[in-house]
């Protein structure tokens, strides 16, 4: 934390030079524009260092980098450098920037990095609008961009905007992960459990291991391999089958055991009656997790990714208009997409072509069935001589997150009646109650 302090207080020192450096020359206190050197790296204790390396940034790039940052370090720091030259001349328009909504604070602006980076250079100030593209390392990475403004005003005068992120990232050395939220849909998925909790057949075993082998390696093989010019990039699973089969737990334990962050994206917050807004909240998740390695969990997707209608008034043209746009964005997406589903059938046709794995979750049979209900029941709850769980398996079929129900249940009942053991009874009770929530014959 010391080292990451003590860097940002250089590079802050470094920027602030370069306006400095560039107004003396402007001013006429020096023919040349001599700005001060640049920072000697620290890779191992500086985040900013990191970010650096990590994208080889120029010197270009790191002043525009600490002019989005500067105003989160020291909001007078630019001020401190103008001010002297300006008392005499007035507002120097060159120098770009505007004021904070309380009108104290100089706020760097695109026109302020071309003015430190070229001076009067009107072709190299040209060449800093580069920096700001969509393609530029700042924009791929959404590290940071220009302001929105008005129409007809060059768009040099937007303020820089640092993603919030990378705000923290680069002020505390450490990367949050992102709450949910209307501005993120999403919710961070993590599991105590392991593979060995997780009772599958052995043909969904198989796939599930295909998926975490392509999370592993997809880099190698894109990469190293060059199937980049031949493969889109990212990968496209459909997880399928009836409620409490594993699905959520599959997509939680594949983020575990490849150190890869699961996130279940929440629909009914991006879904809106308003024509227009679920492409904006869709295409504002996908930038967030663009080059991320982020798992992206779409659960009970039909929502969003069923069978697209005959048009037969606006609304079902922009709800097929929704439909086309997200397979869109899924296929461009670099990571990996799990979409869930109950029934594989409510999935558009055009959006099952484009899976690269089609995964069944059916329900268990009974010797699944009864290795789940010996694995689910703790230590502590010891089974009755009349509790044969092997019979109990056989005869009725319930779904894994059925079987813990009733294990719950019947955990609460012996502890509620201070019992010793669990009984036949008692856990018959608890299925009853299964069988009845889900409206099946009792």
């Amino acid at each position: 934390m010391a080292t990451n302090i003590k860097q940002l207080k250089n590079y802050l020192q470094y920027v602030a030079g370069c306006l400095e450096a560039r107004l003396q020359t402007v001013f006429g206190q020096q023919g040349t524009y001599l700005p001060p050197l640049l920072p000697r790296l620290d890779v191992n204790g500086s985040a900013i260092d990191q970010l650096i390396e990590k994208h080889n940034l120029n010197s270009g790039e790191i002043i525009v980098l600490m002019l989005a940052l500067a105003p989160h370090l020291q909001l007078d720091v630019f001020d401190q450098v103008i001010q002297p030259y300006m008392q005499e001349s007035g507002d120097y328009q060159q120098v770009g920037g505007v004021r904070s909504r309380n009108g104290r604070s100089f706020l760097p602006t695109g026109q302020t990095a071309a003015f430190i980076i070229t001076g009067n250079d009107l072709q190299k100030s040209l060449e800093v609008t580069a920096l700001f593209h969509h393609h530029h390392i700042f924009g791929t990475n959404h590290i940071l961009h220009l302001e929105d403004v008005p129409e007809g005003e060059p768009a040099l005068c937007g303020r820089i905007i640092l993603e919030a992120e990378y705000i923290e990232l680069l002020t505390t050395g450490k990367q949050s992960t992102p709450k949910l939220s209307m501005n993120f849909p999403a919710q961070y998925l993590e599991t105590a459990f392991n593979w060995d909790d997780l009772v599958l057949n052995s043909s969904t075993k198989k796939q599930i291991a295909e998926l975490e082998s392509w999370v592993n390696h997809h880099h190698q093989l894109m990469g190293e391999w060059g199937m980049q010019r031949q493969l889109k990039p990212g990968y496209r699973a459909l997880f399928y089958g009836p409620p409490g089969t594993g699905k959520t737990l599959t997509a939680s334990l594949l983020g575990k055991y490849t150190n890869k962050p699961v996130f279940r994206i929440d629909l009914s917050m991006i879904v809106s009656k308003f024509i227009g807004d679920t492409e904006k909240n869709l295409s504002h998740l996908f930038e967030k997790a663009e080059n991320k390695n982020w798992i992206l969990f779409f659960d009970e997707a039909d929502a969003l990714f069923g069978k697209r209608t005959n048009v037969k008034d606006a609304h079902d043209k922009y709800a097929n208009q929704e439909a086309s746009y997200l397979l869109q964005r899924v296929e461009q997406h670099d990571g990996l997409v799990i979409l869930a589903t109950n029934f594989k059938n409510n999935i558009d046709d055009a959006f099952m072509r484009r899976f690269q794995s089609v995964v069944h979750f059916p329900l268990p049979n009974a010797e699944e069935r009864h290795i789940i209900w010996k694995k689910s029941f703790p230590p502590k709850a010891q089974i009755n001589g009349d509790l044969n769980l092997e019979q109990i398996a056989r005869k009725y079929e319930l779904s894994g997150s059925g079987i813990l129900n009733v294990v719950q249940f019947a955990c609460l009942q012996m502890l509620a009646r201070k019992a010793s053991h669990v009984t036949h009874d008692i856990v018959l009770e608890g299925i009853e109650r299964e069988y009845h929530k889900e409206n099946r014959v009792w």
